[in-house]
């Protein structure tokens, strides 16, 4: 179900001479249960955003804040780990409990593990 979702608005193009996006989408799944997705946007001043963020950020915009589960899609169609960026965002957002996010790390050998055991020294406990 995440997989699809961050699969179906996964466009790779260009949209500028400066800008490119779609190479990677995520989708991230709320405590209510609802599905927010996002995709890369990549500029040539480094103002882009990754997936993961731009889906986190979706999810806030329509009033939610809570994230159960984060699973990223890249360019070949596997899953893997969010950036330091994503990952920083999601400990912020959530402190205390970020540790229990599970991130979808392998969607084809169902491996998941949480953002706790990915990210076991964080700044914030």
């Amino acid at each position: 179900m995440m997989y699809n979702a961050a699969v179906s608005v996964r466009n790779e193009r260009r949209i500028s001479d400066y800008v490119t996006c779609g190479e990677v989408s995520a989708a991230v799944m709320s405590s209510s249960g609802k599905i927010y997705t996002g995709v890369c946007i990549d500029t040539c001043s480094t103002l882009g955003i990754c997936a993961e963020r731009n889906a986190i950020f979706n999810m806030i915009t329509n009033g939610e804040q809570e994230i159960i589960k984060v699973i990223a899609v890249l360019p070949d169609g596997t899953s893997g780990a969010p950036c330091g960026a994503c990952r920083e965002l999601m400990v912020q957002l959530m402190p205390g409990r970020y540790k229990d996010i599970e991130i979808m790390m392998d969607y084809k050998q169902e491996k998941v593990i949480t953002l706790g055991e990915l990210t076991p020294e964080w700044w914030i406990k």
